[in-house]
């Protein structure tokens, strides 16, 4: 009898059969991943961070190492938001499948018991996964809109006013059609984490011969390394320098150590009210050293 049991246990094969993972312990994963009391294990197994059997494996935990500090950026900036009659309203731009609108939902807004989330991606398929995914999970302040950042200030369907406006790797313009939007919607905080800058490197390429003969600076962008590197750099500067000019205060920081990612810039800008002169004509006067002034009417509308 104890040989057939050992003969099933092998199998046809004659090796011994697979057992199926023991799923590991809820608490024993709370403590692991570090998450709040509450946090929901499920949206985590349902966003594809957990395994079936609750574990995780490195790239995931990169990812959500980013999504939470994220989150603790943005709910610090929820609390200093005077209080209303009206919910908070956040913008997500570039929502993806929705990674920081979900956990932002999970972790600020169920909480608090109030507050909406509008996840804006131009990619259908993902706008109907989270959809499908907000109604299983019973997050009910969940809306998601297939439109570009570009198209969103404008767009039917959305608040007139949102009080937070985030972008998490938007790539390239996405971030500045991000702040356009923040502006038109008279946002109070905006968190960004830019990504892939692209349009000022093309720029500087475009006039760098020109820009050889007329300035020694243009040696900081003569290689096609630093001329990408550099682009990236003004890029986030001249972003910083226009939230300044329309009456923000403006942080910049790491999300979360370089070993987790290369795209790690975070800007965080807090409305004040009063608007920057210096930063303004500081902006003008880089578009103009490094030849950049076709981006002014395009990318900086709104300087006098």
């Amino acid at each position: 009898m104890k040989r057939r049991v050992e003969e099933s246990a092998r199998g046809r094969s004659g090796a011994p059969a697979a057992r199926a993972p023991r799923p590991a312990p809820a608490d024993e994963v709370r403590a692991q991943l570090e998450l709040r009391p509450g946090q929901s294990l499920a949206l985590l197994s349902e966003l594809h961070i957990l395994t079936r059997d609750g574990r995780i494996n490195q790239d995931s935990r990169r990812k959500l190492k980013q999504v939470l500090h994220l989150v603790q950026f943005i709910e610090a900036l929820i609390e200093e938001l005077p209080g209303g009659p009206q919910p908070v309203r956040l913008a997500d731009h570039g929502a993806g499948k929705s990674y920081l609108g979900f956990m932002l939902h999970d972790l600020v807004f169920r909480a608090a018991g109030q507050g909406e989330v509008y996840g804006i991606e131009t990619r259908a398929d993902l706008v109907e996964r989270a959809r499908a995914l907000a109604e299983r999970l019973g997050f009910e302040r969940m809306h998601f809109m297939h439109l570009s950042a570009a198209d969103a200030a404008d767009a039917p369907g959305l608040p007139e006013r949102f009080d937070v406006v985030t972008a998490l790797h938007a790539c390239d313009t996405a971030t500045d059609d991000a702040i356009a939007f923040a502006l038109r919607k008279q946002a109070r905080a905006i968190a960004l984490v830019p990504c892939c800058q692209a349009e000022v490197a093309a720029s500087l390429r475009q006039h760098k011969a020109l820009a050889l003969a007329r300035t020694p600076l243009a040696e900081l962008w003569r290689h096609p390394l630093h001329t990408r590197e550099l682009g990236s750099q003004v890029t986030n500067v001249l972003r910083c320098l226009y939230l300044e000019a329309m009456g923000y205060q403006v942080t910049v920081t790491e999300l979360v150590g370089w070993e987790h990612s290369l795209k790690n810039e975070l800007i965080l800008a807090r409305w004040t009210g009063q608007r920057k002169r210096a930063a303004a004509d500081r902006l003008t006067a880089i578009l103009a050293q490094f030849g950049l002034e076709d981006l002014r009417p395009v990318r900086f509308p709104a300087l006098q």
